[in-house]
């Protein structure tokens, strides 16, 4: 059967403080690398935690499975033990090819500060680049034919549609060159999924964008050396192959970002209240994780229900919070906010996860939720160029409305960077400003985003500048 679609369809910004000049004296040392007489930092000369570091992120590549996470996790943690300035200094005194350098380039890049040099990783990729014509100025220089793959049937075609609006909503409003796009139905299965790649290989794609579901990105990521390099729309069980990228909305990524959020804001001691659904459970765990790690202290973590029940008792154990990261949906966000102003922590740093949004929409009742800080898409809290207010697009486009707005919003940043992905992957520090935020790559194949962030002020979703 041929699974083609009948038709053609077309930092958050340097940490203020102390520490920017010692990040400019890191940056002026890693431009001196282009000299053919450097001199290399020696180990002893390095933090002592980046030597340990560097011992594991040697062995990294031999590893396989849950050992390989684990190791990645150490390696984490002891750079999390460093200072920006410190942090930036060593890792622009590594020689390039050391494997240590992904990792340290991907910890700058969380705590919003600039890459020393581009990743060592550029060279891992792989690009058909005899049959695309040069790239613009602005790093524009998308594939010849470019094969998406989704599940445009089964359960999962309903988050799929949204995903394809935004997708070709960037397609048709690009006025430049545009690829030959075909769309190939996954189905939403491991085995469709695998079944579309082979006929798009065949079919002479340079370039795939897809799949969706989880389970379909492991699956084809399992493969290892991939013959046309991807750019998955979901993050799987396996890291992407070299030469393979990943971009997501993955509620570890909230939970990411919120964590970096109080730490930036000098928050040590932190109650999460996560809700019992699979994304808040992911979302709470990655927060923990990251905010220990970067010597942050959970006081309490609070699993919770719809409705949430009387927390009072739990609450007072949380006496010593200086912040709160509720990722939870909005309606048992509201009937949280008076339990926590009760019990002292009404005006704490409250700050929540995109899934805040959902269940809201009333003023007269959102009001409870006032003063709580959410990260959110660039796109439906300010507007994004090259398309229209979401308010707009709502009125005509069913896939605009309410939750799936955010899914719109993301497809149409993959088609952005199916167009710009070389200039991610080559320039240093390069970035890209899409619907859902400021993207930028990391050294294994990861699509970070910067996301813009929203309060609820008078019962409203409202953009605030930076999270305030």
């Amino acid at each position: 059967m041929d699974m083609r679609l009948d038709k053609q369809m077309d930092r958050r910004t340097i940490r203020k403080g102390a520490t920017a000049l010692m990040v400019l004296l890191a940056l002026l040392l890693a431009a001196c690398t282009g000299s053919q007489n450097v001199r290399e930092t020696p180990a002893s000369a390095m933090h002592a935690v980046f030597v340990e570091a560097g011992a594991l992120a040697g062995n990294h590549a031999s590893l396989q499975g849950d050992a390989r996470a684990d190791n990645a996790r150490q390696i984490y943690a002891l750079l999390a033990r460093m200072d920006d300035a410190a942090l930036a200094r060593n890792a622009a005194a590594l020689p390039v090819g050391d494997p240590l350098y992904d990792f340290a380039g991907q910890a700058l890049l969380r705590r919003g500060l600039p890459l020393p040099r581009p990743f060592d990783s550029a060279a891992r990729w792989r690009f058909d680049l005899n049959g695309r014509p040069p790239a613009d100025a602005d790093g524009y220089r998308p594939p010849v034919k470019l094969a998406v793959l989704l599940p445009l049937s089964g359960q999962l075609a309903v988050a799929a549609a949204p995903v394809r609006d935004g997708l070709l909503a960037g397609y048709y409003g690009e006025n430049r060159r545009r690829p030959q796009i075909d769309f190939y139905d996954t189905a939403g299965t491991a085995t469709g999924t695998l079944a579309a790649y082979t006929q798009a290989s065949a079919d002479g794609a340079d370039f795939v964008l897809g799949p969706l579901g989880r389970d379909e990105v492991s699956a084809l990521f399992r493969q290892g050396d991939l013959a046309i390099p991807v750019l998955a729309l979901n993050r799987g069980d396996v890291a992407p192959p070299a030469g393979n990228a990943g971009f997501s909305l993955a509620p570890e990524d909230d939970g990411v970002i919120a964590a970096e959020y109080l730490l930036a804001r000098e928050r040590g001691n932190v109650l999460i209240i996560a809700g019992n659904d699979d994304s808040g459970a992911r979302a709470a765990r990655s927060f923990r994780e990251r905010f220990i790690e970067r010597g942050g202290n959970v006081v309490a973590t609070l699993n919770v229900g719809d409705p949430p029940g009387d927390l009072s008792a739990s609450l007072a154990q949380a006496s010593g919070a200086d912040a709160v990261f509720l990722a939870v949906k909005g309606d048992i966000a509201r009937a949280l906010t008076p339990q926590l102003a009760l019990a002292g922590l009404g005006g704490s740093s409250r700050v929540g996860t995109s899934q805040l949004l959902s269940g809201t929409g009333k003023p007269e009742v959102d009001s409870a939720l006032d003063g709580i800080v959410f990260p959110t898409e660039a796109w439906t809290s300010r507007g994004s160029p090259g398309l229209p207010a979401a308010s707009v697009a709502a009125i005509t486009l069913p896939t605009a409305r309410g939750p799936a707005a955010r899914l719109l919003a993301f497809g149409y940043d993959a088609w952005k960077l199916t167009a710009y992905l070389e200039k991610l992957v080559t320039r240093g520090n390069a970035q890209l400003e899409g619907a859902t935020g400021t993207l930028y790559l990391d050294g294994f194949g990861n699509v970070l985003r910067t996301p813009a962030w929203s309060t609820f002020r008078g019962g409203v979703a409202t953009p605030i500048a930076d999270g305030g």
